[in-house]
């Protein structure tokens, strides 16, 4: 049952992870964010990427907000693990 719920967990962390990156993918192209589908990636990712940039200002042309929030979700998913292992024992 530990594992299932582990398995679970690191799938919905891959999939934000790749969310957030083909919605920085659609940013090249701006006409793909007025789809049906780039409005459901806004509203899904936009929220978690607000904070990260109103931390981190772009430097010229580049917004690397999304990069620091990629890797805030990677070091998330290490605590979700660490407590996940803590109340449900064992190593993964």
């Amino acid at each position: 049952m530990a594992d299932v719920i582990r398995q679970i967990v690191d799938i919905a962390f891959e999939v934000y992870m790749f969310l957030i990156f083909a919605y920085v993918l659609m940013s090249w192209l701006p006409q793909l964010r007025e789809t049906p589908l780039g409005e459901l990636l806004g509203r899904l990712v936009e929220p978690y990427l607000r904070p990260f940039r109103q931390m981190i200002p772009p430097i010229g042309l580049f917004d690397l907000s999304p990069i620091v929030a990629v890797f805030a979700l990677y070091f998330a998913r290490i605590g979700v693990h660490t407590v996940l292992n803590l109340l449900l024992g064992g190593a993964a």
